[in-house]
């Protein structure tokens, strides 16, 4: 599908597509690289992440020796630690490559705008949507898979097992069937809304600092954004690990609830 480009009335930090599409102009490669400039960057993060992974996965050592080790290892510890403490051990220890695959790279789309020359996919719909109904497919397969495709359905309808419950599961499974759509776009609408915010937030006060000295005509200006960098980081921290727990969540939801009576 399309992508659609950045809204020309947000303020927004120039990345490295936007300056070539300003020093060189407009033209077929330009107007490529402008239009889909979100996905651009979603596969350079992909990239990044993966090299970063591959460089560190070859230097594990049983004895940590290196802080970068402590650091990743502190990274999964917390992660098995977050998804175990919802799923169970054994659970948990199933679904970690997923929902920490998930937080990372949502994790690095939103910090990716604090990098000059780089921005925010997240800030977008297109990538949060795109994010969300992985999950929402994800979930629905994993119900399917380990409940069977009759006991999915039996739980879609709301489990009946008496004839008030079977008159109403065409009810049910309307309502059940909303709530599974639901779920994906305001996990999509919340993260898109927050790292929209943020970085148009930070576009403002650099437009600010950079217009201080205006009436100089020199090149330099005030870096007001910089109070704001921290909250960034924090917000961005904040928001993949309320998209990666909700998604735990309706994993959780979808499981054989039997399994999980004592969490």
């Amino acid at each position: 599908m399309h992508e659609a480009a950045a809204p020309a009335h947000l303020p927004e930090i120039p990345n490295f597509i936007t300056l070539i599409t300003h020093w060189v102009g407009h033209g077929p490669v330009t107007e490529f690289l402008h239009t889909w400039e979100n996905a651009i960057f979603a596969f350079l993060i992909v990239g990044i992440v993966g090299a970063v992974a591959a460089f560190v996965a070859r230097s594990v050592s049983l004895v940590p020796g290196r802080r970068r080790q402590v650091a990743i290892e502190a990274v999964i510890e917390g992660l098995d630690n977050m998804v175990c403490g919802v799923l169970g051990k054994k659970e948990g220890r199933r679904y970690l490559p997923f929902l920490g695959t998930l937080f990372l790279f949502i994790l690095s789309m939103n910090l990716a705008g604090l990098v000059p020359g780089f921005k925010s996919p997240t800030s977008r719909f297109e990538m949060t949507f795109a994010l969300a109904f992985s999950v929402f497919f994800y979930v629905q397969w994993t119900g399917i898979r380990r409940l069977g495709l009759v006991g999915y359905l039996d739980h879609m309808i709301g489990q009946p097992r008496d004839a008030a419950g079977w008159i109403l599961s065409p009810l049910m499974l309307f309502i059940h069937g909303i709530g599974e759509i639901v779920r994906p776009v305001s996990l999509a609408l919340r993260l898109f809304g927050n790292i929209m915010g943020e970085d148009t937030l930070l576009g403002v006060f650099v437009m600010l600092g950079a217009l201080t000295f205006a009436w100089s005509h020199l090149p330099i200006g005030i870096p007001l954004h910089l109070p704001f960098v921290l909250l960034a980081v924090i917000f961005s921290v904040v928001q993949a690990l309320v998209f990666t727990m909700l998604s735990m969540i309706y994993i959780y939801m979808m499981l054989p609830q039997e399994e999980h009576g004592g969490h």
